[in-house]
């Protein structure tokens, strides 16, 4: 099956502010623990009295296909707030970010994967290096643009995908 994206560009983004809790998985339980992770920080913003906005996303710190993923879901915020022992308030840094977008929450690696070929074949580096742990990103996100609340099949919800370029 080949995966649906739009076509890959560069943009400048501007530094954001989000709440996420950020945890180290397996990547076969990556398909529980984003809808739970989704859910708890959501409460955790309405219950400091904040209606969660834009789309909820996922933060990649390092990925290691074979062992674990160290990652964040998170909202977007423009208030500023404290976290505590579970939620971080953190920043998205400002950059340059290589983007598309793939249709079908199952495609995702595939959807990666034509951005990546399509840095390649550009000269495209990221901002990203080699660790202990796995390959670490300064900053490289999936944005879930539409989901279950959207519409009950999961092959028609849409999925950002964005890296930061190194400076």
């Amino acid at each position: 099956m080949t995966v649906k994206t739009t076509a890959p560009k560069i943009e400048d983004r501007t530094a954001r502010d989000y709440v996420g809790i950020r945890v180290q998985t397996p990547m076969d339980k990556m398909p529980d623990i984003i809808p739970q992770l989704i859910d708890e920080c959501a409460d955790w913003l309405t219950n400091k009295g904040i209606t969660p906005k834009d789309a909820p996303f996922m933060r990649y710190y390092v990925i290691d296909m074979e062992k674990e993923l160290d990652v964040e879901i998170g909202w977007f915020v423009d208030e500023k707030l404290s976290g505590d022992d579970r939620v971080n308030v953190v920043t998205l840094p400002a950059g340059k970010y290589a983007a598309l977008v793939y249709t079908d929450v199952t495609q995702g690696i595939e959807g990666n994967k034509v951005l990546i070929e399509w840095a390649k074949e550009n000269g495209i580096e990221w901002d990203a290096w080699d660790s202990d742990r796995g390959h670490a990103f300064a900053s490289r996100i999936e944005i879930f643009l539409d989901g279950p609340e959207d519409d009950p099949d999961p092959t028609t919800w849409r999925t950002e995908v964005a890296i930061k370029v190194a400076d």
